[in-house]
């Protein structure tokens, strides 16, 4: 390979490792349209109604308005909730999630901190609070928190993948790769993991196990578009360069502020 195109080329990898960053890893609130339909959230209004000292009843409608995207109904009942029940840590938790679906990483960590604080054993609290200080760059802080969710015996997936995300950002492949299909065993389903593997198999020069599992993230979402541009880069890495323009441009198509995309659909285009 010339060495222009090689350096290039590292140079795209560089920031494929960066845009690994997927947003369904960071505990976020989903949209649900069940959960969070007017049907559902009416028939929890008249359990509060007839419940109106339960702070249960109010986690419960909290969520349901978080997955309806109605932020500030769900930061209202988690707050009722925590009034009513002040040691409900998972009121604290669901409202860090609220809080950071509206950018507010202070209070998330907050509130993440206040749920462990009433149960140092909650590994979704630290798998979230990890997050958020690995999304502001905070990784020692993010890692120690994956550390500790993962000692106390979680099963969430995103808390290996999240710490394989903080591996793979050091260049620690081989530790990354491990803890990628730990989250894979746990959650066969989901896409990121697989894209997340592909990467780290890309940067140690593994290109048939990185299209593999680029791939297979492609199988289970074929709307990814950073597993697009992935894939474009393993096809450029062998040469192949009207596949790989074919897959920069789907992924641009997806996300036209892809700049691994764009680029890349510069370099091999025609």
């Amino acid at each position: 390979m010339h060495p222009v195109t090689s350096r290039i080329l590292a140079t795209t990898l560089m920031l494929a490792l960066a845009a690994c960053n997927p947003s369904t890893v960071t505990d976020s609130i989903t949209i649900d349209k069940a959960q969070g339909s007017e049907a559902n959230i009416a028939s929890l209004t008249a359990v509060v109604e007839r419940n109106p000292k339960s702070a249960e009843a109010y986690n419960v409608r909290g969520a349901a308005y978080g997955q309806a995207g109605r932020s500030r109904e769900a930061l209202a009942d988690f707050t009722r909730a925590i009034e009513l029940n002040p040691r409900f840590y998972k009121a604290f938790a669901n409202r860090a999630l609220v809080y950071r679906s509206i950018d507010d990483q202070v209070a998330a960590i907050n509130d993440y901190s206040s749920a462990l604080k009433i149960n140092p054993q909650y590994d979704e609290a630290y798998v979230g609070r990890g997050n958020v200080y690995r999304l502001a760059g905070q990784d020692d802080r993010a890692l120690r928190d994956f550390q500790r969710a993962i000692q106390i015996g979680s099963t969430n997936p995103r808390a290996y993948h999240s710490r394989g995300l903080i591996y793979q950002k050091r260049g620690q492949h081989n530790q990354a790769i491990e803890d990628f299909s730990t989250a894979i065993s746990l959650q066969p389903d989901a896409a990121e993991p697989y894209n997340s593997r592909g990467v780290s198999y890309l940067a140690s020069g593994d290109l048939e196990n990185a299209l593999e599992d680029i791939n297979r993230a492609l199988r289970l979402n074929d709307k990814f578009a950073e597993a697009w541009a992935n894939q474009a880069l393993v096809y450029e890495q062998r040469g192949q360069k009207s596949r790989a323009f074919k897959s920069y441009a789907r992924a641009f198509a997806l996300d036209s502020n892809l700049a691994i995309a764009r680029e890349g659909m510069t370099r091999t285009r025609g």
